[in-house]
């Protein structure tokens, strides 16, 4: 069970795919942590290919939170986080959850979406909300309690995949063009040092923060709810 847990771990959180289990047989709280690694969006290690860009969006976050902390115009890499480049960063992160909860609470209320579950119950929904977080973020991979076979979870998954890996994309290029349209800002002695543990600590909380209120009536529901039961 333990390198099972270590085997499920490792590709949700870096978006490989090596498995040697079955991701339905982790018990209750091993796969909330497998769908929690999902949704941390593959930024611990680093991930494949999103998870630069969303480590990047994530510490302009921090930066614009901390600016307003100690009331200064948020700078990062020379330049200025305005609410442009705050309204592309939200978008961002906005979209997964946004992508993968609707479409988890519509297969969970329909007919069809419920057809193809074979653990009811919080496993359930674990089970639905996973699949979809994984295909939107990560590498596809799915519960052996959900027949993701059947029609319905073959035409929504395409269309989250489609969603959850091109839309993000986007509004990452739009960020890093109104960031290169700016003029270079020297740093002055109210600019935050990225390099410092502070601003790790201060990035670690942002992350945190946002997957855990993001997720976390998922979360509650699903693994929490089958664990403590």
């Amino acid at each position: 069970m333990q390198d099972g847990t270590v085997n499920l771990s490792s590709p949700t959180v870096a978006n490989c795919l090596p498995r040697s289990n079955s991701s339905g047989a982790n018990w209750s709280f091993g796969g909330g942590i497998a769908l929690f690694d999902i949704a941390l969006g593959e930024i611990a290690p680093g991930g494949i290919g999103a998870g630069m860009y969303g480590i990047l969006v994530l510490a302009m976050v921090t930066v614009f939170v901390a600016g307003l902390m100690v009331g200064r115009t948020p700078e990062y890499i020379g330049k200025k986080i305005r609410p442009t480049e705050m309204k592309y960063a939200s978008l961002y992160f906005l979209t997964l959850p946004v992508v993968i909860l609707t479409m988890s609470a519509i297969a969970i209320g329909t007919q069809w979406g419920q057809s193809a579950i074979f653990n009811p119950g919080p496993h359930g929904l674990t089970e639905i909300v996973y699949a979809y977080a994984s295909q939107a973020n990560n590498n596809g991979s799915a519960f052996a309690g959900l027949g993701t076979a059947a029609t319905w979870y073959q035409v929504t998954g395409g269309i989250v995949m489609l969603l959850g890996r091109f839309a993000p994309e986007i509004f990452a290029l739009g960020l890093a063009g109104s960031l290169a349209r700016q003029a270079p800002v020297p740093a002055s002695a109210g600019t935050l040092d990225t390099r410092t543990p502070l601003f790790v600590g201060m990035l670690i909380g942002v992350i945190l923060i946002l997957v855990g209120l993001t997720y976390f009536p998922a979360l509650a529901l699903g693994p929490f709810a089958e664990g403590l039961h």
